[in-house]
């Protein structure tokens, strides 16, 4: 974690002349390190909250992860009415500072579910599963209503692992497949945003579309990059220090940095589950392993959109992308993660077994 937000460090520095410049006008001009200072700053507190969440014992990190969550799903009631709207997209309120209440929900997200699903060890009878794609549903319709159709996808994909995780029944889930499939048909048809992205992912742009953009950005640098701050396609690109700082990366550090940033995902999810497979706690690997799947999801999205494999979604790459409350909420999720997933043994553990849970319908 400390590694990838280190490069984040180095990449902002790198992404945020092009997004000052960009930003300044005739009567106020921006300095080159604006985005990049105020990154710091945010680093900063996150790395405190993370410290502070990571030194919580499982049961409190368990509650906080449950209140967060919860609280996130109140403020998002609210944010159709009373919410900032920016771009044509109402997801922020504000109160005296900007809170984008989806990406705080990302703290708790898994952690919420982990704690229903868990239940069935206490008591087979509850229906957990029902619980909690009653919960999705919610969700899904709240987040579209903004409309934020990136991070429902990514909230449902990290609802799909953690119910699969915990023994749902794979005949079923076609059904609810279909659903889905059916529900992004009319998300197509209703969403001009999300429309419009799918059809230049499928059949091709103008020379000026982001994600074009974004690819001639991150080949331009070759194996080995043009160098810190000597990259000339990223002064073009919009959002060069959030959604497509990968391609500044690419340009200025080249694609073999690229392969490292890659590299380093996989280890962090890799060691994540590798740290799984003795737990015998049922809350702690649907915890963790939901935790993981959201943020290894939210990155390779990310970097996808700038390789032209996968549709726009707006979604920044985590800890290393310009940002101030995903910078914190992210840095407090891995802060409850290193704090769910610690071992102490003088507490008695639930024994676990994913070859017992079953069928959860």
């Amino acid at each position: 974690v400390l590694i990838l937000m280190g490069i984040g460090s180095i990449a902002v520095a790198a992404g945020s002349p092009a997004s000052a410049r960009r930003l300044s006008t005739a009567k106020q001009r921006l300095p080159d390190l604006y985005f990049f200072y105020i990154h710091m700053r945010w680093q900063l507190l996150g790395l405190c909250g993370m410290f502070w969440a990571s030194s919580l014992p499982r049961e409190a990190a368990r509650r906080f992860g449950v209140l967060i969550a919860g609280a996130m799903f109140a403020a998002l009631f609210l944010v159709p009415v009373v919410g900032h709207e920016v771009n044509g997209a109402r997801r922020w309120l504000q109160f005296g500072i900007s809170l984008q209440p989806s990406e705080f929900l990302k703290v708790g997200w898994p952690i919420l579910l982990a704690w229903v699903l868990s239940w069935r060890a206490r008591d087979p009878n509850i229906p957990v599963v029902a619980l909690c794609f009653a919960l999705m549903a919610v969700l899904a319709a709240l987040l579209m209503l903004q409309p934020d159709f990136g991070s429902t996808m990514l909230f449902s994909g990290t609802f799909l692992v953690m119910v699969l995780l915990s023994g749902f029944d794979m005949r079923r889930m076609g059904m609810f497949a279909g659903v889905g499939v059916v529900l992004l048909v009319l998300m197509y048809f209703t969403y001009e945003n999300g429309r419009n992205r799918i059809d230049s992912f499928l059949f091709g742009g103008s020379a000026f579309d982001q994600v074009d953009l974004a690819q001639r950005t991150l080949l331009n640098g070759g194996w080995t990059g043009q160098g810190f701050w000597m990259g000339v396609r990223k002064m073009a690109l919009p959002e060069a220090h959030t959604d497509y700082i990968f391609s500044v990366i690419g340009e200025e550090f080249g694609l073999l940095s690229c392969v490292v940033i890659v590299g380093l995902y996989l280890a962090f999810l890799t060691r994540v589950l590798l740290r799984l497979v003795d737990e015998e706690d049922l809350f702690t690997v649907l915890a963790a392993a939901g935790i993981a799947a959201q943020f290894g999801g939210q990155a390779f999205i990310n970097i996808l959109v700038n390789l032209q494999l996968f549709p726009s979604k707006g979604m920044t790459l985590p800890l290393i992308s310009y940002g101030g409350s995903s910078t914190v909420a992210l840095c407090l999720t891995m802060g409850l993660l290193l704090a769910i997933t610690r071992r102490n043994p003088f507490i008695q553990r639930e024994p676990f077994s994913l070859r017992s849970t079953g069928d959860l319908s």
